[in-house]
This record gives structure tokens, C-alpha cells and sequence, in this order.
């Protein structure tokens, strides 16, 4: 049931602010993406090292967390059971969270590393190539990422389920700045988390369009350009929109398990009916190799050569990632009450992770193996169009047409899925931290999110999305490190008021043992068995 909230300065300011974005974009697109472009190329000179710190940074802390004291408490009360099952709860993690990502890049990432490897390091078109692109691809989909994820939703779930707090942002800052959430700077954070959410999502909604038009043009003959990519924008715009009008329970939650199901289904389908045992060894190699090198992988510039593919690859998927972490953390955050800190980390930072490498192991894997062995020309398809190589991938399996339908309904239900799901979030944002947003705040924020994306698709396609993914993510991850620390400020406060009641319980507990204890001593002083003790009392009742 929807809750009567009205929306406040929150709502206003952060709608504004997106709609003077769209009408420059509609305007001045060419303007817009020069801009754009000035500001991601000052931005990644001078701060891309700051990407790359903070957001290893991130996942030490949530590891940290998890494993230490504060990783037993329970977000929500002691005992409560969760809202969701846990396959319930982990598929709508996994599709709220990277599900359209992983379609457009499942292939597309290996194959690209394959023609021009990582920072030049090994020859391209090699089998040492292909090795580093698989590694580089588990590196961009693996804890990193979903570390992000973690620290935005484990500190909205702490103060909404653990504190009795509205589930907005600038909660989680009460502990450091006190009653000044309630004003202009807890004002000022969530309309940050808004932009910042509606730009990832509209990043998000323009890959799938994009992954659906390859799609279209592969199965159906349909055109590849951006007026069909706007038709497929308005026709998926309608359906989340009326999604959007079912409560929670309801849409997102069916749907997203009918992503898992049919993403299950293709992932079956790719494994066994390719190459499996190349996918099996490829997958192994590639898992031995991320872990042997993911903390030369996580802190990597190229200061020396002055390249620019750790701004292309690292830097803009931390900082995709970074953007989204509003977006995907409360809709985490959302749907996790009863779970204990440390089932929400690992369940977070580790399913999603072990999924996205199966995905990338099956789909890039095949990918290689039929472009080193079997001559496909799915290398061409990359440097022609990114997202038309998952479709010449399915070319080269059996059934590859019904393959192909059914991967563009999946990625259409993950585009689903994200916005739906978004709606909810900045419905919460800007309705003063309600669980269930009125309607029309919803379908508002619905709309808002379709005409960024499209304003996007017309500036630049793929490029411009990159862009403005790295620029709007840069304030954002500045403020998920005080958020960071304002978590950890607000752990150790109930740890020590936990102390304190443990302290006061047990000299309670004394005090009464030590009065027992007494009474027990005064009753054995006057045992009525002791003869001193009865002529005492004759004694005292002759006199």
C-alpha cells in the first residue's frame, strides 16, 4: 500500500536540476556532449587514481565489517525473519544490480581485450591475450563492483531497520552531523543521490536499448540506429511505467524472477551446447589469475605511457558502478530487512560476484574459442558494433535464432526490472524516506528517467553514457566515504550501549545474588535446631 507522503524541497530541486539537463540536451546536444567531455577528461587526469583507491577502499571496509563483532547484529529486530527467501532476495539483487550490464558485456569485454589488450602488456589476437581479457573481465564484474553496492545499502538498511530511521541517504549521516540532516546539508545529499541515481539508471536503460536494437537487427532485420533505439526506449518506457503502478511485491519481484529463470536458461544453453570443457578450463585459469593479480589489477595507472585505457575500461566501470550504488544499495537496502550484517555483505559482495563469473567464463569464453579455433569472425562484429557481439556469438551455437529471441526478451526484462525498480528508489528519495512512493511521484521519476536516456542516446550513444557515468560519479563517491565512516561511527556507538546494558544487567545480577546471598547467611543464623537459639527465644517469650 502506498503511503500519503507529499514531497518535499528533495523532490523539487533534483527534478529541476534533470529537466534543465534534458532540455540543454534537446537543444544544445552537440554543446552538451563537448561540455561533457571537457569535464570527464579534467576529471580523470587529475582525480582518476582517487576511482581507483576509494573504491578498494570500500571493499576492505565491507570485508572488514562483516567479519568483525558488528557482522552478528540483525538489520531489523532481534529475531525477525527475512521479508524475501533467499533465492528471492539474491535474484532481485542480481538483477536490480548488473543484469543489463552483463548481457551487453558478457561478450563484448572478453573479445575487446582479445583485439587490444589491457595496457598493451601482451600481443593482441593471442592466446595470451584472451587469457587477459577474461581476467580483466572477472576483475570489472567482480567484489569491487558489488563492494560499492554494499557500503550504499548496508548503512540505508542499518538506519531504516536498525535505527527506525527513513530510509533516505542523508540518514545515514545523523550520527556525524546530527539534526543538520534534517536541514539544508541532509537536503543537499539527497538531492546528490538523485541526479546521481538517475544518471547510472539512465546509463543502464541506454545499453539495454542499444543491446536490444543489435538484438532486433540480428533476429529480425530491424535498423541499427537511434531512431530505432528511441522507438524501443517509448515501447519499453510503457511497459515499467505500468509496472510501476503495482506495488512492490508484486512487480519488481515476479519479474525479476522471471529474469533469473530465463537468464539461468541461456546460461545453460551456452554452456553445454558450446565448447564446455574449453569454458571450464578458461574459467578456472581465469579465477587462479584474478585472485593471483587483483591487487596490482585494483591500483593500476599508466603514468609512464600516458594511456588512456585505465580511464576507459577500470575507471568507468568504478565509476558506473559508483553512480549506481544509490540506485542499486537501496533497493538492496529495501529488500533485506532481517538479514544479519554479515549474511547482507556476503551475500552481496560474494553470490553475484561467483555468478558473474560463470557468465563471463561461459559467454566470452565461447566467444574466444570459436574466434581462435573455429574462424568465426566475432572480433569483426566487436570493432564494428559492441553489442552485436553476443548476437555473433549465439550465431555459431544450434537453435541460434531462438537463442537470440530469447536473450532480447531477458535484457528487455532486466531494462524492466532496473527502471521499475528505480521508481521505487527515488520515489523514497524524494518522498521523505517512504517504503511505498505515491503513484505519480513514481511514474514522475519514470518519466524523468526515460527523457535523460534518450537525451543521452541522441548525444553521443555508448560514448556519451560513459561519459556522464564517470562525471556524475565523482561527487558521489566523496560522499560515500563520509557515509563509510559515519557507518562505522554508528556500529561502534551500539556496541558500546550494548556494552553499557551488559555492564548494567550484570551488577544488576550481582547486586541481586549478593542480596541472596545475605538473606541465605540470616536464615542460617537462626537455624531453630541451635539450643542457644531456642533459649533465646523462650527467653524472649517469658519476658
Amino acid at each position: 500500500m502506498e503511503e500519503k507522503q507529499a514531497p518535499g524541497w528533495v523532490f523539487y530541486i533534483s527534478l529541476t536540476v534533470l529537466l534543465a539537463f534534458v532540455a540543454t540536451g534537446i537543444i544544445l546536444p552537440d554543446q552538451l556532449a563537448f561540455r561533457a567531455e571537457q569535464v570527464l577528461e579534467f576529471t580523470t587526469r587529475h582525480f582518476g587514481w582517487l576511482y581507483l583507491f576509494i573504491t578498494t577502499g570500500f571493499l576492505v571496509f565491507c570485508v572488514g565489517v562483516a567479519i568483525s563483532d558488528h557482522g552478528k547484529l540483525r538489520l531489523g529486530n532481534e529475531g525477525e525473519e527475512p521479508e524475501f527467501s533467499y533465492p528471492t532476495w539474491l535474484g532481485m539483487i542480481f538483477s536490480a544490480g548488473m543484469g543489463v550490464g552483463l548481457v551487453f558485456w558478457g561478450v563484448a569485454e572478453p573479445m575487446s581485450h582479445y583485439v587490444a589488450p589491457p595496457l598493451g602488456q601482451v600481443p593482441p589476437q593471442t592466446p595470451e591475450a584472451a587469457s587477459l581479457g577474461l581476467r580483466y573481465s572477472l576483475f570489472h564484474w567482480g567484489f569491487h563492483q558489488w563492494g560499492n553496492f554494499a557500503v550504499v545499502g548496508l548503512a540505508i538498511a542499518y538506519v531504516r531497520f536498525r535505527r527506525g530511521r527513513a530510509g533516505l541517504i542523508s540518514e545515514a549521516f545523523r550520527a556525524s552531523l546530527g539534526s543538520r540532516v534534517d536541514g539544508g546539508w541532509g537536503h543537499a545529499i539527497d538531492v546528490l543521490a538523485v541526479v546521481s541515481t538517475t544518471f547510472g539508471v539512465a546509463t543502464t536503460l541506454g545499453l539495454g536499448v542499444i543491446q536490444v536494437n543489435s538484438g532486433l537487427a540480428a533476429v529480425a532485420g530491424t535498423e541499427f540506429g537511434i531512431e530505432s533505439q528511441l522507438a524501443i526506449l517509448g515501447g519499453i518506457a510503457v511497459v515499467f511505467l505500468l509496472c510501476a503502478l503495482t506495488p512492490l511485491e508484486r512487480g519488481v519481484r515476479y519479474v525479476s524472477d522471471l529474469n533469473m529463470l530465463l537468464a539461468a536458461a541461456l546460461l545453460l544453453f551456452v554452456f553445454f551446447a558450446g565448447p564446455t570443457d574449453f569454458i571450464t578450463a578458461a574459467m578456472t585459469n581465469a579465477v587462479g589469475e584474478y585472485f593471483s593479480n587483483v591487487i596490482g589489477m585494483s591500483l593500476v595507472m599508466t603514468p609512464y605511457t600516458g594511456g588512456d585505457w585505465v580511464e576507459r575500461w577500470t575507471i568507468f566501470y568504478w565509476a558506473w558502478g559508483l553512480s549506481w550504488a544509490p540506485f542499486v544499495g537501496s533497493f538492496i537496502a529495501r529488500i533485506s530487512r532481517g538479514r544479519t550484517i554479515r549474511e547482507f555483505i556476503f551475500g552481496v559482495i560474494g553470490v553475484p560476484v561467483a555468478l558473474s563469473i560463470l557468465w563471463f567464463a561461459t559467454f566470452g569464453g565461447t566467444a574466444i574459442y570459436f574466434e581462435m579455433f573455429e574462424g568465426a569472425a566475432i572480433s569483426e562484429a566487436v570493432l564494428a558494433e559492441l553489442s552485436s557481439a553476443l548476437f555473433a556469438t549465439l550465431a555459431q551455437l544450434p537453435w541460434s535464432g531462438v537463442a537470440g529471441i530469447l536473450t532480447v526478451v531477458l535484457v528487455v526484462l532486466f531494462v524492466i526490472t532496473s527502471a521499475n525498480s528505480a521508481t521505487f528508489v527515488l520515489g523514497m528519495f524524494t518522498g521523505k524516506g517512504v517504503l511505498n512512493p505515491r503513484r505519480w511521484i513514481r511514474i514522475t521519476w519514470g518519466v524523468t528517467q526515460v527523457l535523460v536516456a534518450a537525451v543521452l542516446l541522441m548525444s553521443g550513444g555508448l560514448a556519451a553514457l560513459q561519459t556522464l557515468s564517470i562525471v556524475a560519479a565523482f561527487p558521489f563517491m566523496i560522499l560515500m566515504v563520509f557515509m563509510a565512516a559515519a557507518l562505522l561511527h554508528s556500529l561502534q556507538d551500539e556496541r558500546r550501549e550494548s556494552e553499557l546494558r551488559e555492564r548494567a544487567m550484570r551488577r544488576g545480577l550481582e547486586r541481586l545474588l549478593t542480596a541472596e546471598l545475605a538473606g541465605t547467611a540470616v536464615v542460617n543464623q537462626q537455624d531453630p535446631d541451635d539450643p542457644g537459639e531456642q533459649r533465646g527465644e523462650e527467653d524472649r517469650g517469658s519476658g
